[in-house]
């Protein structure tokens, strides 16, 4: 085994002994034709609703090493969010992403501890490090929070392929995994993209209750639920409006609909389990929900994405659908 092979088991067992359920190295590179002229015609044709922030910074998203000097390797990590608990059936719900803390510095903080182990034993145990030099950094780590393609890497990395739910799909897991990078500037070995295993499946699109999965694989933002009831500031869709049911921040349909996901283990770590008090609330209770028990119950929650407002908006329209 060459040093290089050693390095790359190493951070992989690593990542695992961190908490992600999976790990895989992809070459730093622009994004192949087929995948850039996608992203173009997408944004071109306005499927990403009013999101704008996605236009941002596009010859990033493009080609990776314009975010980072020396870049050679993406680290692609997954970690499940699959709930081991859920609400309480019957009352108003939540996609299962958002049940516990929010996903971002959990990920993030150890997607650092990854990063300063691999720079350690790739410079030797006992070789200085920016942690005790003071110097910057030789790495970045990102977790949905720059312009970076990561469901495309992490199809480069190995770890799965993209469903038509739009998803990665890791094979006998499913697709209810976060996923971060974590970038640095030496080589390891890289894993082989896995080939599409949807074959003719198509029951996500079939779930879809607005019709935002499109039958050639593409996807409309504007139509779906989980748009509609988090990043859409305005008034819902009249779609959105009678198609979210009990679902009051997000959607799961078509990851319920996956088969795939019938081999989820649920997720056991202590972040991302639901409150108590989460557990406990009732239509009543959201029904009556103040801004100040708002702030209390999602404290530290990616539920804040959708404000108040929102979130209130949301609960509005799912009693005015309501019949007892």
């Amino acid at each position: 085994m060459t040093s290089n092979e050693q390095l790359t088991q190493e951070i992989k067992a690593e990542a695992k002994r961190l908490g992600f359920f999976a790990c895989g190295m992809a070459r730093a590179d622009r994004v192949s034709a087929a995948a850039e002229r996608h992203l173009r015609q997408w944004l071109d044709s306005g499927m990403n609703a009013d999101m704008d922030w996605m236009h941002n910074y596009l010859d990033k998203r493009i080609d990776p090493r314009l975010l980072m000097d020396g870049l050679q390797t993406i680290v692609c990590v997954a970690a499940s969010y699959a709930p081991a608990r859920t609400l309480p059936e019957g009352e108003p719900q939540i996609a299962a992403y958002a049940l516990g803390q929010d996903y971002h510095d959990l990920l993030k903080r150890r997607l650092h501890q990854l990063a300063a182990f691999a720079l350690r034993r790739r410079a030797g145990d006992d070789a200085p490090t920016p942690e005790t030099t003071g110097d910057a950094p030789r790495y970045r780590v990102f977790v949905d929070s720059g312009p970076v393609l990561e469901r495309y890497w992490a199809v480069q990395a190995g770890l799965g392929w993209i469903g038509r739910n739009q998803q990665l799909i890791i094979p006998r897991a499913g697709s209810m995994f976060f996923l971060g990078e974590l970038f640095l500037d030496f080589e390891l070995c890289y894993d082989t993209p896995m080939p599409d295993r949807c074959g003719s499946c198509h029951r996500c699109i079939d779930h879809c209750p607005t019709h935002a999965l499109l039958p050639n694989r593409d996807f409309d933002a504007r139509r779906c639920l989980s748009y509609q009831t988090i990043e859409n500031r305005g008034e819902l869709s009249p779609e959105a409006r009678e198609a979210m049911g009990d679902c009051i921040y997000g959607c799961d349909r078509c990851q319920q609909a996956c088969p795939w996901n019938r081999f989820a283990t649920p997720n056991a770590t202590p972040e991302l389990q639901p409150k108590p008090e989460l557990l406990a609330m009732t239509r009543e209770k959201w029904q009556h929900l103040s801004e100040e028990d708002y702030r209390r119950l999602f404290k530290g929650s990616a539920v804040k994405r959708a404000k108040y407002a929102g979130l209130m908006r949301n609960i509005s329209n799912l009693f005015r659908n309501f019949t007892p």
